[in-house]
């Protein structure tokens, strides 16, 4: 494998290509630090240190999709999550606007129109999530929890457009960067923005569990799980239920097509991680309303039920409802992302049936009934990575800041298994071996 990575290293336009990538990403992370105009930096230091927002599953999440910069209220704070956001929108709308339908099935000038579409969604959800941002700046106890009480130098109209602008354009920027890496450089730029912010906060996360346990041997034993746990992922993303497909001899002017064998692959993590991100999503909507009611002397009944069930990862309600959220939109997204239909529909036209199972509905039933066995296994192994961090680490002091679980883990395997195999497909066009021999 190091081989290869020499080989890669020797070959100029793939050099040229790693080296552009590896610029735009230390880019990203160097604005991560820059301060948004208006902001305090030494109060936001010490607001930082209070570690209040860790407490809000929301908060946590975008600040770990933004690297920590969402903290640190600097011009990237906002990081990736608009794009995806947006991206999921522009994906779920497709299924219900008939329009959206007809671009997906136009082709690339199709495809392009989406992304413009996605571009200026980014903008506008940019907008929004600044303007919300500004408004937790001007209370920072909602923000950074108890103890923090400024961090704007003045809260003049001028300085929050400012600031307002700033992180909006800090997104448009991130987003140019990525679409720069995936017309230049190796790998999807969406993907390897997000993997860079996740994996620049591993060490502060791994050095904080040292603290927090007080020994070496609780800090060996986490990476030793946590990387026995990476293996486990690796080969869980690599698995797929393969369909054969026989494709019939057809005869078309003088020429004969057709007569190959081929198969459906279908991924075990057919979802990927959004299913996770939406389950995180909306569970910790509920404990963003228990903070803004916070300094009610007699809060509601509902707000005490919340504070004390949906809050706390470790609470039994809190997983059961989170590992339900997770096979709910498993099987929500997969249904919208994979169609049993279409696809038998393509295989007929192109005169293609699985053997021993007729064309058109029992093909569809056949698809349907071997989809579902497995969205029940990946919806299951989804729910157990995203409880590992929650249940395993519980007694080791380690489950606040466990990197190795949950989406963290999941996007870094999968952004990294796709990114080593379009450079070894690279290296493949170049007659040199690959990674794997």
């Amino acid at each position: 494998m190091l081989t290869a990575f020499v080989r890669a290293f020797k070959t100029p336009d793939l050099r040229r290509k790693i080296l552009f990538t590896l610029m735009v990403m230390a880019i990203f992370r160097l604005g991560s630090f820059i301060p948004t105009p208006g902001v305090s930096y030494t109060d936001v230091q010490k607001c930082v240190q209070t570690g209040g927002a860790q407490d809000n599953q929301f908060l946590g999440m975008a600040n770990l999709f933004s690297g920590g910069a969402m903290l640190q209220l600097s011009i990237f704070a906002l990081g990736i999550m608009p794009y995806i956001t947006a991206s999921i929108i522009i994906q779920l709308l497709t299924v219900v606007i008939p329009r959206f339908e007809t671009l997906k099935q136009e082709g690339q000038s199709g495809q392009a129109k989406m992304t413009q579409y996605t571009r200026y969604l980014t903008i506008g959800l940019a907008l929004l999530q600044s303007s919300t941002f500004v408004t937790f700046a001007r209370n920072p106890g909602h923000l950074f929890g108890g103890g923090c009480e400024q961090v704007l130098v003045d809260e003049h109209w001028t300085t929050l457009t400012l600031i307002v602008l700033t992180m909006t354009a800090g997104t448009g920027l991130i987003m140019w960067m990525g679409e720069l890496i995936t017309e230049k450089g190796v790998g999807n730029g969406m993907s390897l923005l997000i993997f860079t912010s996740i994996v620049a906060g591993f060490p502060g996360s791994l050095w904080s569990i040292k603290q927090r346990g007080g020994s070496w041997d609780v800090f060996f034993i986490v990476i030793l799980i946590g990387l026995l746990i990476i293996a486990a992922v690796v080969f869980v993303e690599q698995c797929q239920r393969r369909i054969p497909v026989q494709y019939a001899k057809r005869m078309i002017g003088r020429r004969m097509y057709g007569g190959t064998s081929t198969y459906i692959p279908l991924k075990v993590n057919q979802a990927g991680v959004i299913p996770v991100i939406f389950a995180s999503s909306m569970l910790a909507l509920p404990g963003l309303a228990v903070q803004f009611q916070q300094g009610n002397p007699d809060p509601p009944g509902w707000v005490t039920w919340i504070s004390q069930n949906l809050v706390r990862g470790d609470h039994p309600v809190y997983m059961v409802v989170y590992t339900a959220l997770i096979i709910f939109f498993t099987f929500f997204y997969v249904s919208i992302s994979f169609n049993p239909e279409e696809v038998a529909d393509n295989m007929k036209k192109y005169g293609g049936f699985i053997p021993g199972i007729r064309a058109g509905r029992p093909t569809v039933e056949y698809l349907s009934y071997v989809l579902n066995r497995v969205i029940v296994v990946g919806a299951t192994y989804l729910a157990l990575i995203s409880l590992i961090p929650l249940i395993a680490f519980a007694g080791l002091g380690a489950s606040q800041d466990f990197p190795f679980g949950g989406t963290s883990v999941l996007i870094m395997v999968g952004v990294g298994l796709e990114t080593v195999k379009q450079i070894e497909s690279q290296l493949q066009q170049r007659h040199y071996e690959g990674f794997l021999r």
